[in-house]
């Protein structure tokens, strides 16, 4: 084991000399920021490309991320020392740290962690363990359970990785499901269900990319050719019911069900949140302080889409900020919270408070992760990743516009993966789309489509993307186990889905397009599920 581990960290130690020399070799000694060097070519994508492979290679995310973020802090000064330094505190890390909507999205992340703090020392948890277990009876029904509640909240992502899990945890914890697999369950009912709802902060970031405020009716146009959401869904109900599992994740689950170990050995919330007294608490405990977080919420992102100042609720919807809207709404649910067990005599004031430090604890993996994801992301910004992209795809559109759609969804994936942000790929590949097709074009309106469904299957495979990351801290697993059990999954929808735009990019006729696109995901799942019926008998 000694001699594999040298041999392992020998390795990869040569590949990233190699990394770094080989970009050193053709260094032009001018930096990025005067536009030159290596701002706007592939080099663009290699340090994204770095901390992945690396978090993959190692199983340590931290590390690797901040190796991703020297190598663009590297690329961006050309190679110098005092450069490097303040490009990735000044540029990166403290800028990202100082941005105010990154600032609310993490006040919202802590805000949850105490709310879950609070309604696990309340007992509300518990007892709605104990409710679910009287009433989900299998592990096919806790599986449904948690896919139909993760597509009932579909107003942001972040909400609803977090919502999720925590109500869901008790529930698939009885029945034996591994939190690998309840992560997977979160994060495909997170950005996939978003970008199929109308009414969401998605729909909101998309709308705003379309001018003469017909972004609105191009998403809902839209909708019909999102394959990879819609057969996202799909996949976890097909999966459910034919009770099927494959790659990394069918030892995850075998190990769960046999032993009763949820995390494979390793558990980095362990301890990070403790029960309430046995029959202390009740169903209402937890399900009230959600409600009104929900409502809150709601009622936060229409507030700052300007709802009370004239705004239709449609309109507000659009130009919410989801940032200002999830940390208001949470704010004010927590404080609901707190009073609500002090007036029910179920925790002391002092004990609520005790909460709101353990809750900040159990965020702090998460919270880590964001903000060198959110950094690492500035550093492919400020090497002009978009623009290189942009030149790409506008210098081969009008070749073959019948595959373009499933050229689109490709890049679309690539981009979002490399770079772990489904908005920023939105921003790049959605201009430049209605730049070559019309609004009136069915082409222009799939393509648009392509550029959404690539951009979430990027950030649904992404371990450097908010919303996976986001995911595990719902479920509380371990981040890289999260990332290596999903992917196999999210290649085999975004392997349909492709197939699925070449046939739309001939017939763009969602009534013809979207029925074959179901059909050949069945035909999927059943074939894997026939070729694991041969193995174990052969």
């Amino acid at each position: 084991m000694k001699k594999k581990n040298l041999v392992k960290g020998v390795l990869l130690a040569v590949v990233l000399l190699a990394v770094v020399l080989v970009p050193l070799a053709v260094n032009t000694g001018e930096s990025a920021a005067e536009g030159g060097g290596f701002y706007g070519t592939a080099w663009a994508l290699l340090p994204p490309v770095v901390a992945i492979a690396l978090a993959l290679i190692t199983k340590e995310v931290y590390s690797s991320l901040f190796v991703g973020i020297l190598m663009g802090g590297l690329l961006y000064s050309a190679y110098s020392f005092e450069g490097t330094v303040l490009h990735v505190f000044q540029g990166g890390i403290v800028s990202v740290l100082s941005d105010s909507y990154n600032i609310g999205i993490l006040v919202f992340l802590v805000i949850l962690g105490a709310m879950v703090s609070l309604m696990n020392k309340a007992g509300g948890s518990a007892a709605f363990g104990r409710w679910a277990a009287r009433h989900i009876k299998t592990r096919v029904g806790a599986q449904l359970a948690t896919v139909a509640l993760g597509v009932l909240i579909f107003i942001d992502d972040y909400f609803n990785c977090l919502t999720v899990g925590s109500v869901m945890r008790p529930v698939t914890d009885k029945h034996k499901v591994s939190r690998a697999k309840l992560s997977y369950l979160i994060d495909a009912t997170a950005a996939p269900v978003c970008i199929i709802a109308p009414i969401s902060s998605w729909a909101a970031a998309v709308a705003s990319y379309v001018e003469d405020g017909n972004g609105l009716n191009l998403f809902i146009r839209a909708i019909p050719f999102n394959f990879y959401a819609i057969l996202t869904v799909v996949m976890m109900v097909g999966m459910a019911v034919m009770k099927l599992e494959f790659g990394p994740m069918a030892k995850f689950e075998e190990k769960a069900q046999s032993t009763g170990d949820l995390w494979n050995g390793k558990n980095p919330y362990a301890g990070a949140a403790a029960e309430g007294e046995e029959g202390k608490g009740i169903v209402l405990d937890l399900v009230l302080p959600i409600v009104v977080l929900i409502a809150s919420c709601v009622v936060g992102m229409v507030y700052s889409g300007g709802f009370f100042e004239g705004a239709s609720f449609v309109e507000a919807f659009s130009n919410s900020d989801a940032s200002v809207g999830l940390m208001l709404g949470s704010v004010f649910a927590l404080a609901f919270t707190i009073l609500y067990y002090c007036l029910r005599k179920t925790m002391t004031f002092r004990q609520t408070m005790d909460c709101i430090p353990e809750g900040f604890r159990a965020m702090v993996p998460a919270i880590l992760i964001l903000t060198f994801a959110w950094s690492l992301k500035a550093m492919t910004d400020s090497l002009g990743a978009g623009e290189f992209v942009e030149g790409v795809v506008k210098g081969s559109a009008g070749a073959f516009q019948a595959f373009l759609p499933a050229v689109v969804f490709l890049i679309g994936c690539f981009l979002a993966f490399a770079t772990g942000t489904s908005w920023g790929t939105f921003g790049i590949l959605i201009p430049i789309t209605l730049s070559v097709f019309p609004l009136t074009d069915p082409l222009g309106v799939v393509c648009v489509s392509a550029c959404m469904a690539g951009a979430v299957c990027g950030d649904h495979c992404s371990p450097i993307s908010d919303t996976t990351i986001m995911a595990s801290a719902g479920a509380q697993s371990d981040h890289v186990d999260h990332v290596s059990t999903q992917l196999p999954y999210a290649i085999t929808a975004a392997a349909v889905s492709f197939v699925s735009y070449l046939v739309a990019g001939f017939v763009p006729n969602a009534f013809i397009a979207l029925p074959v696109s179901i059909l050949l995901m069945v035909c999927a799942l059943a074939g894997i599920k026939l070729f694991q019926g041969q193995k174990r008998a052969g």
